[in-house]
């Protein structure tokens, strides 16, 4: 009965470790609502952040298809500025970033002050917003106007409306010293990275509240 259990276990282990699969590309049709709230698990709790559509259209609807696709599942936090900003959004699942990654999205104009707990899309040249969030940590506003890579300023898509001080007890050990080297995490993975950056927090799930 012993070495039942185990072999019905070991099963139960490889079922719920299959990698995830790339969504249908109909997902990048989706649209989202004029404003929607979701939440987000973390190894340090939760927070609630609320996007809205008129801020950034393109950029609330790309949130919208990953958090409904399951993207940020297991996500490292691999920047961590206590006084500027906290950065994610590079998938668990290879399938998951070939897929996204360079569906990248038009940029658009800074509408919103970037005050703690707004959100915004990462970018680096024009036209390349995909799939990383940063959150400010404290009011940045030099990220309204700043040129980088000839783009003027970074995009706001929402704020956390609750659970801020989730984010302000993210591991900040390594600073942005991690988001230097992502290159790595996309190619070899969560386990690789954590191996330069042991104890780094994780998104664990996100989901769209109803």
């Amino acid at each position: 009965m012993g070495k039942w259990i185990w072999v019905i276990a070991g099963l139960f282990f490889w079922l719920h470790r299959v990698p995830a699969q790339a969504p249908d590309v109909s997902i990048l049709t989706v649209k989202a609502p004029a404003t929607f709230k979701a939440a987000f698990k973390t190894t340090r709790g939760e927070f609630i952040m609320e996007a809205y559509r008129k801020w950034s259209p393109a950029g609330v609807d790309r949130l919208y298809q990953l958090i409904s696709s399951g993207y940020f599942t297991n996500n490292l936090v691999f920047r961590v500025e206590p006084k500027y900003v906290v950065q994610f959004g590079v998938a668990e699942s290879r399938a998951l970033n070939r897929f996204w990654d360079p569906k990248r999205i038009q940029d658009e104009p800074v509408q919103q002050k970037h005050r703690k707990g707004v959100i915004a899309f990462a970018r680096d040249v024009k036209n390349s917003r995909s799939t990383q969030l940063f959150v400010n940590m404290a009011d940045n506003p030099k990220l309204d106007t700043m040129v980088r890579n000839g783009v003027k300023g970074f995009t706001p898509i929402g704020k956390v409306i609750k659970g801020m001080q989730v984010l302000e007890n993210f591991n900040g050990k390594y600073g942005k010293k991690p988001a230097v080297v992502q290159d790595t995490l996309y190619k070899y993975g969560n386990a690789y990275f954590e191996k330069l950056f042991p104890g780094l927090d994780r998104i664990l799930s996100a989901r769209i509240l109803r």
